[in-house]
């Protein structure tokens, strides 16, 4: 039974991956679970300079998933590198970064600062709002995909895992784009973009108006999503979107995902990491599966 991964060049131990934006830099959960167990984490989304998000409620738990306004508060890549990745890589688990940013500037910047780190990979959330051209997100507007994919691979010799927004007509036309401009991996999706109403107050509950829904809510539109990136590139594919059990993961990997994130589950149970590795290896010897190859992309 060998539940490892290579993706991009780098060996992950099992293909369970902690998502960013849901386990901060680890410190926090390194209290209550083995860090060392995990395939990977994903740290939480950084921008160029120190950021501190949105405005009112930010959090609202909706009928299986929750919608999020967090507005990538993070301290800044520089505190990032100097602070908290140091901490990461005692461990023995892949140590991601993830990239955003409000303008291609920023992208730019950013991606030369941890070039130069000890972080194994860079995951680009292409979900940002390009605040100088009217808050358009990079990852809906295919000519801004390009530029920003594009520029980020001429900065950094780092794999580079392409985060793509779910909020399109075409989610292949996109991953073909992350291919073309250099990606090394994709991973999908990103919160879906969706709205509550406060009726007492008669407004929207959020500040923006509208905000990032994930959860098990959402986990069928990942698995299609998956499943259609899956055949429209050749790159790895790293899944997301809902995975709260190891039977979840496995649609994934069965759709064409070579690993998983895990993201909203670990605010229900800190656990559901280990947990999935566990039965992930436990499937895998009741099914008599001896790689994880035998399984990816059977449909």
């Amino acid at each position: 039974m060998n539940t490892k991964v290579r993706i991009a060049g780098v060996d992950f131990k099992n293909p369970v991956i902690a998502a960013s934006g849901t386990f901060g830099f680890g410190k926090e959960f390194s209290e209550y679970i083995d860090l060392n167990k995990l395939g990977g984490i994903c740290s939480k989304g950084l921008t160029l300079n120190r950021n501190l998000g949105n405005k009112g409620i930010r959090i609202y738990e909706t009928p299986s998933g929750i919608m999020n306004s967090i507005g990538l508060q993070n301290p800044g890549i520089e505190y990032f590198v100097k602070e908290e990745l140091p901490f990461l890589k005692k461990f023995d688990t892949v140590a991601i970064a993830n990239l955003g940013g409000h303008s291609v500037d920023d992208y730019v910047r950013g991606a030369e600062i941890i070039d130069s780190t000890s972080s194994d990979m860079i995951e680009l959330n292409i979900s940002c709002p390009n605040v100088k051209e009217g808050g358009m997100a990079f990852g809906t507007d295919p000519s801004k995909a390009c530029q920003v994919i594009k520029k980020v691979r001429s900065k950094t010799k780092k794999p580079l895992i392409v985060k793509l927004s779910p909020n399109v007509s075409n989610i292949g036309d996109f991953a073909k784009i992350a291919q073309d401009q250099g990606a090394d991996a994709i991973s999908l999706i990103n919160t879906i973009n969706a709205m509550a109403i406060d009726i007492r107050q008669r407004k929207p509950v959020f500040a923006n108006k509208t905000a990032g829904l994930s959860g098990p809510a959402v986990k069928p539109i990942a698995v299609r999503m998956v499943y259609e990136v899956s055949k429209a590139v050749d790159l790895p594919i790293i899944g997301m979107g809902g995975i709260m059990t190891y039977e979840d993961a496995i649609e994934f990997i069965m759709a064409g995902a070579w690993a998983i994130q895990v993201g909203t589950a670990n605010f229900i149970d800190y656990k559901t990491m280990e947990n999935i590795i566990a039965g992930l290896e436990k499937f895998m010897q009741e099914e008599n599966i001896k790689s994880l190859e035998e399984i990816r992309g059977i449909i």
